[in-house]
């Protein structure tokens, strides 16, 4: 990124998920040749997150959803920075690069998420695995193979339980899946590891209702229970967790589910930027008109996962989903080449099409326009539509070759650690402290002090 003068453009959109890249996308189509738009973002690319969970199971690479967003735009001037403060008053954007700089514009879009609420409960920012980028699936496979690496060498049978026990903290379509992902990997890997017994490995899923994916039709949600249960799903409904630490999980009721590995889906912080404005905020998102515009802020817009636009089609806020981000996307464009025609603006107003949600073992439970389906139908329509909203056709290709070899061949159990030659190694067998018992540790950069802790008891 150039450093010095500020660098101006009619349009600078923060942020390029599901809200940020498409409209950057449409706003070439239509303000062709008449504007000069900014994509910035920390990152180059876009992240598909709803094949998360198939990068935690080991089913597709890392690589394989993302999209470079060079790829994406084409006439968009992409500035891959760390905006460090926004000037509302005069529209700038203040970055921090190779030196600091600034980016200024007549109309500024915040397109930039939400993040993990890892201080939810105590404990949980120090021993429990977020679940929200592409990062966190990659740490979080990383950690169910070293668990099964380090089960193989321990002798103690109730500890080898204890490493391959994995709890979701959360049973939204995130935590449903992830279970289901990490379940589908057990089962399929365990052959590369002899000692480790089926039956000694254990997913949880805890979830503070008395229903997973509240979203979904009731008699969806009560079919993927049971279907996950009979594979072996534990489930604890109707208890909230209370606190995490380095042997498991502790339920507001006291009990405990000791387990190696906890995983979190749950909460949604306001992303720093957004939460300094000092602008009306509900739950956590920004405020903003039906038009998707910020009121009282004169070329100010903001839309997707930060904002709570509320919806014309049932008068209620725009729930934080992939399928609302993009529409919204497509209105808001629309918008900006209408205010900068001088015609009015238009309510943003959507119906959702449906929802969809993997359960594992080849099956899923969706409803389509009003249609409810479950089990194998409704698992190759589930990868049928997310191979064709995957951005690019080189990746559609990828993951669906991907997605074809898994289904003949064994998944590929390599520890996929990224560190340099010269720096110490992330993962290390657990430690044994003579006056604490037996220790553990979490594998990749977490691992510490902070990880260590007596294993329960399994009487």
């Amino acid at each position: 990124m150039p450093t010095g003068d500020s660098l101006h453009f009619d349009v600078i959109i923060l942020g390029a998920g599901f809200a940020g890249a498409p409209l950057a996308r449409r706003l070439e189509r239509r303000l062709p040749g008449r504007g000069r738009i900014a994509l910035v973002s920390s990152e180059n690319y876009m992240t598909f997150t709803p094949l998360l969970p198939e990068v935690a199971g080991a089913s597709i690479l890392p690589g394989q959803v993302v999209a470079p967003l060079r790829q994406l735009v084409r006439r968009s001037r992409l500035c891959m920075a760390p905006v460090t403060a926004i000037d509302l008053a005069r529209r700038r954007l203040h970055y921090d690069g190779d030196g600091p700089g600034t980016l200024s514009c007549n109309e500024l879009v915040l397109a930039c998420g939400r993040g993990a609420h890892t201080r939810l409960l105590p404990g949980m920012a120090e021993h429990a695995i977020p679940f929200k980028t592409v990062g966190d699936a990659l740490y979080l496979r990383n950690q169910v193979i070293s668990r099964l690496e380090q089960a193989e060498l321990e002798t103690d049978p109730a500890r080898r339980r204890w490493l391959t026990t994995f709890v979701i903290l959360g049973g939204g379509f995130s935590g449903v899946e992830a279970a289901g992902a990490i379940h589908d990997f057990l089962g399929r890997a365990l052959r590369y590891y002899p000692k480790v017994r089926r039956d000694g490995c254990q997913v949880g899923l805890a979830h503070g209702g008395e229903r997973i994916m509240p979203e979904l039709d009731a008699a969806l949600a009560d079919y993927a229970r049971r279907k996950m249960a009979r594979r072996g799903v534990a489930f604890h409904l109707g208890e909230r967790g209370a606190r995490v630490d380095a042997a498991g999980l502790e339920l507001e009721s006291g009990r405990r589910l000791p387990a190696g590995t906890v995983v979190t889906t749950v909460g949604a912080t306001p992303h720093r930027l957004v939460a300094d404005l000092g602008l009306p905020m509900t739950k956590g998102r920004l405020q903003t008109n039906p038009d998707m515009s910020v009121a009282g802020m004169d070329g100010l817009w903001a839309l997707g996962d930060c904002a709570a636009v509320p919806n014309a089609h049932d008068g209620a806020t725009s729930p934080p989903t992939a399928q609302f981000a993009t529409r919204q996307a497509r209105q808001l464009a629309d918008n900006i080449a209408r205010r900068r025609a001088g015609r009015a603006t238009r309510a943003f107003a959507f119906r959702p099409l449906g929802q969809l949600s993997s359960i594992g073992h080849h099956k899923a439970v969706a409803r389509v326009l009003g249609l409810r389906l479950s089990g194998l139908p409704a698992w190759l329509l589930w990868r049928a539509l997310y191979l064709v909203k995957l951005p690019t056709l080189a990746r559609k290709i990828r993951v669906g070759l991907e997605w074809l070899w898994q289904m003949l061949f064994p998944p590929d159990v390599a520890n996929l650690r990224f560190t340099p030659s010269a720096g110490r190694d992330p993962v290390r067998a657990p430690t044994r402290e003579p006056e604490r018992g037996r220790a553990q540790q979490d594998s990749g950069e977490r691992a510490g002090p902070a990880d260590r802790a007596r294993v329960p008891s399994q009487g």
